[in-house]
């Protein structure tokens, strides 16, 4: 089924129609509140959904809308970065949907021009300042590399001490650098946000951080359709056979392997479709299809 032919079972047409819910989507470990989406547990006890809306590029009356629409299906995790220029849209969003804010989970991220304590003192209060929001539920180094992001760390644990952020991460840190924190450092990462998706599974990455308890969530879990994700012949063969989209089956596969995923779209179809994936299961054979195609490298080259 290709990527942008809407799946119009009665289930996603009951999204689409506001009507999301536990009995909607399926979702056999959707929390006790009614939401949709399923929760894990990090490592400091904070809970956090297991899937939730990017946004990067979503900026202005685009970003507005569509953090909006997201909300209204029952996303409850959505995720900015200062660098993507949106969190003051995305705020306008999460406003907008009429949501109290205790039941969101708000994600941003440090960039390197922030880096060094007080540097990230500052760099967090811009970012809750254009969210108009008191605190963030989690809070990445976006990319440690130049400057001091060990005292951007210590500034970080500070703040989630003072109450203003419940759990704090990295994103795109390197072995070395998890290495330093969970071993030298008072607070351990409660996630680490990394590219994965069917093409670079990060098999070590994975492991990695499932010994250390740390959660691992996934960014562009599709690739944004490089490498011809969207029309790869063995996720069209396992999408045909549970009558679902390529986009639910990569989704589906990050869901069953425990990993985060935070899917972006312009269209309120595909928002919705995207959170359509909690009645059905990928069996073996199809875990096994989706293992084969591991490339094992990054198809993001100019992010590197």
């Amino acid at each position: 089924m290709n990527r942008r032919q809407f799946l119009k079972t009665s289930a996603a047409s009951a999204v689409l129609l506001g009507m999301g819910g536990r009995k909607v989507l399926g979702a056999p470990d959707a929390d006790a509140s009614g939401n949709s989406v399923a929760w894990v547990t990090l490592n400091n006890g904070v809970k956090m959904p297991r899937i939730g809306f990017g946004t990067m590029t979503l900026k202005g009356d685009l970003g507005v809308r569509c953090v909006a629409d997201a909300i209204s299906l029952g996303y409850r995790l959505i995720d900015t970065a200062m660098i993507y220029d949106d969190e003051a849209p995305v705020g306008e969003g999460i406003r907008q949907s009429g949501i109290r804010r205790e039941e969101l989970f708000i994600t941003s991220k440090l960039w390197k021009s922030d880096m060094g304590y007080e540097n990230t003192k500052r760099g967090f209060q811009t970012s809750i300042d254009k969210l108009k929001v008191d605190y963030l539920d989690l809070y990445l180094i976006h990319r440690p590399s130049g400057g001091d992001w060990k005292a951007s760390w210590r500034a970080m644990e500070e703040l989630l001490h003072q109450g203003k952020i419940r759990a704090i991460g990295m994103s795109n840190a390197d072995f070395a650098q998890m290495n330093d924190l969970i071993s030298n450092f008072e607070v351990k990462p409660a996630v680490h946000q990394i590219e994965t998706h069917a093409f670079f599974q990060e098999v070590g990455a994975y492991d990695y951080l499932k010994q250390h308890g740390v959660q691992m969530e996934a960014w562009s879990p599709f690739a944004e359709g490089r490498h011809g994700l969207f029309s790869n012949d063995s996720l069209a063969a396992i999408a045909r056979k549970h009558n679902k989209s390529v986009a639910q089956v990569c989704l589906r596969w990050h869901f069953q392997r425990g990993v985060v995923a935070i899917p972006r779209s312009t269209q309120k179809a595909h928002i919705a479709e995207n959170l359509n994936i909690f009645d059905f299961s990928l069996d073996d054979s199809d875990l096994a299809s989706i293992s084969a195609l591991d490339l094992n490298t990054t198809q993001f080259p100019e992010w590197s």
